[in-house]
């Protein structure tokens, strides 16, 4: 399906991205740091929010069924 060039050039793309946006994020680290201090709150309360939500779904398509 894929020629040998091709999938050389998909290995080598994807090992130097990775790369690329390791060094990248290094460079940042400490900007993330201080400009994200409560954003790992934020993800616990969404996905707490999204958990009742499906949870109320769940509990409503019982009572219907019953």
């Amino acid at each position: 399906m894929f020629s040998t060039g091709q999938l050389i050039f998909a290995a080598l793309f994807i090992v130097v991205f990775t790369i690329i946006i390791i060094i990248s994020y290094r460079k940042d680290k400490k900007l993330h740091i201080k400009n994200y201090k409560g954003v790992k709150w934020v993800g616990i309360f969404f996905t707490i929010f999204i958990v009742i939500l499906v949870a109320i779904k769940y509990l409503l398509k019982m009572n219907q069924v019953s």
